[in-house]
């Protein structure tokens, strides 16, 4: 193993990781060597286990049980341990050859030992060391395709009796029936490779439902729970393969799961079983989804495992049925027909949905507006310019925004239309500003995007306009009626100098260089001058508006 350098460990765990590594370094103990490795225990909110891999001339990496840890980050643990090897370097080479001594005296003596002899050292390591012993015990009844026996242990194993407190596993408590409850999987796998697998099928089936029942019962903030679920996920679908169950019952087994309780901690798929369901399976599947979803046609996941099981057989009418079981009231379950029946080139019928859902929505203000754009965009497609403009007029209509006046003049220039459209819209757009000053700023804003600024002008002197929309206006008529602009940059300059900050400086900054051009298109620079000279006077003390000012040469 080549040299581990601090540099090394900054660099794998982060500055925050590093630091708060070098507090745990006296918490590190029972540091043992071996073959490329370095392993030792670190005391942290609990005692963790930590394996150092130095690497050589490959970058150092390592593991450590902690919930950081376990997410594949470089923790403060791992920093611990190097920083302690990092400290004993001038030892290493005695420390390695040490343990290697250790190793090899160790298989020496083991394999000098008699039959009797060995048999005498492993009873008296189970009778000492309890997770030993239950390990050993697992292989034994799993070896001797005793089924009785390994369900037996797999229950015990499984069971949170022994470490609940009034019926609950505390936080403290959850890695020791991690590491206890891990036990089953080894357990189900044995049985597979000793030729029992469809038993193992049958006992993975239960365990799988055993961690499902206690999951509410166990404060598991780690996620431990979930890699048990899924190592055990794993097993089943590996004592499927080796058994090849029957098809209609698995089949009825992933459609239960998947709806269960236990459904989150092994994220089984019924699809990653297709090849061993084969066709009759599938179609099994499929069928007791459906009649799970018949039983509660608004549960999530019902309707969505019926979906994707349609789906991945082209079962089209099946997955519109669902959708047509529970249709939103803004018409977006009638997009989704939609885009299934064009998807399977069944356009008119797709047609028929997409209207249909603009029938159905009561309120036009509150329609999918994807909805109203795949319609109008199908109406031009299929050579119907006239049914998308009313349409968009009926959209604009019930929702008068700057973008549904936008859409309007689209379908309606594609129709030739326009020009009568667009008086009929503005006329609308007028109302409403009589009626709520809300309704003028969408006025001065369709104008100004129909590049009628003179319009939009009048719009905005007559009914009023955000400060936004003046400084957009001035901008357009600067060079055409600069005294107008003038007038508009002064105004917000004036609200503008009464505020603080950066951004409130450099938007200053720009209406300053807009008033000075105006001045300049006047002939009077004389009074921006006066202008700016006083305007230095009285902000003198924001000395970061000073500066500004000074680098735009104002």
């Amino acid at each position: 193993m080549g040299g581990l350098t601090e540099a090394e460990l900054r660099a794998l765990a982060g500055e925050r990781s590093f630091e708060r590594g070098r507090d745990y370094v006296d918490e590190v103990s029972g540091v043992e060597f071996g073959d490329g490795w370095i392993r030792a225990s670190v005391r942290g909110t609990e005692r963790y286990e930590v394996e150092l891999l130095p690497g050589g001339r490959r970058k150092p990496t390592g593991t450590c049980d902690c919930p950081y840890g376990q997410e594949g980050n470089f923790c403060k643990h791992l920093v611990a341990l190097g920083l302690t090897v990092i400290a004993q370097a001038a030892d290493l080479p005695r420390l390695r050859k040490a343990a290697r001594d250790r190793a090899c005296g160790l298989d020496a003596w083991l394999t000098g030992l008699s039959r009797d002899d060995l048999l005498a050292l492993l009873r008296e390591e189970t009778a000492e060391d309890r997770n030993l012993r239950r390990r050993l015990e697992l292989r034994a009844v799993s070896a001797r395709g005793d089924v009785s026996g390994a369900r037996s242990r797999v229950r015990e194993l499984l069971d949170i009796r022994p470490f609940a407190q009034y019926g609950h596993v505390e936080y403290a408590d959850v890695r020791a029936y991690a590491d206890q409850a891990t036990q089953s999987v080894t357990a189900i796998r044995s049985l597979t490779s000793s030729g029992r697998a469809a038993d193992a099928v049958a006992l993975a089936q239960e365990a799988i439902g055993l961690l499902g029942g206690v999951v509410e019962n166990i404060d598991d903030s780690d996620g431990r729970l979930g890699q048990i679920g899924g190592g055990l996920a794993d097993a089943h679908h590996d004592a499927c393969r080796a058994a090849r169950p029957d098809p209609d019952e698995l089949a009825h087994w992933l459609v239960a799961h998947t709806l269960g309780a236990a459904a989150d901690l092994t994220d089984i798929d019924p699809l990653d079983y297709e090849d061993l369901l084969g066709e009759r399976g599938m179609a099994a599947l499929r069928r007791h989804a459906v009649d799970a979803w018949r039983a509660n046609r608004t549960g999530w996941a019902e309707k969505h495992l019926v979906q994707r099981l349609a789906k991945s057989g082209r079962d089209i009418d099946t997955v519109i049925a669902v959708y047509d079981a529970d249709l939103a009231p803004n018409g977006h379950t009638h997009l989704l027909i939609a885009r299934e029946l064009d998807t399977d080139g069944r356009t008119a019928e797709a047609l028929e949905w997409a209207e249909r859902g603009i029938r159905e929505t009561q309120d036009l203000a509150t329609v999918d507006t994807v909805l109203v754009d795949h319609l109008a965009d199908h109406y031009t497609r299929i050579g119907r310019p006239a049914d998308a403009v009313t349409l968009r007029r009926d959209h604009f209509t019930a929702r008068r925004t700057p973008l549904t006046y936008r859409q309007l003049r689209a379908a309606a220039g594609t129709a030739a239309c326009w020009q009568t459209e667009r008086e009929k819209a503005l006329a609308l757009l007028r109302a409403d500003a009589e009626a709520d000053p809300c309704g003028g700023r969408v006025l001065v804003d369709v104008l100004l995007d129909d590049e009628d600024a003179d319009a939009a002008w009048r719009a905005a002197d007559e009914y009023g306009a955000h400060d936004g929309q003046w400084l957009t206006l001035a901008d357009r008529f600067r060079p055409s009626r600069p005294a107008d602009a003038l007038a508009v940059y002064l105004r917000l300059a004036t609200h503008l100098a009464g505020q603080t900050g950066s951004h409130a400086y450099e938007q200053l900054v720009s209406l300053l260089l807009s008033i000075r051009d105006c001045h300049h298109r006047l002939g009077t620079p004389d009074d921006f001058t006066v202008y700016v000279t006083d305007l230095r006077a009285a902000q003198k003390r924001k000395r970061n508006l000073m500066r500004l000012l000074d680098e735009h040469g104002l």
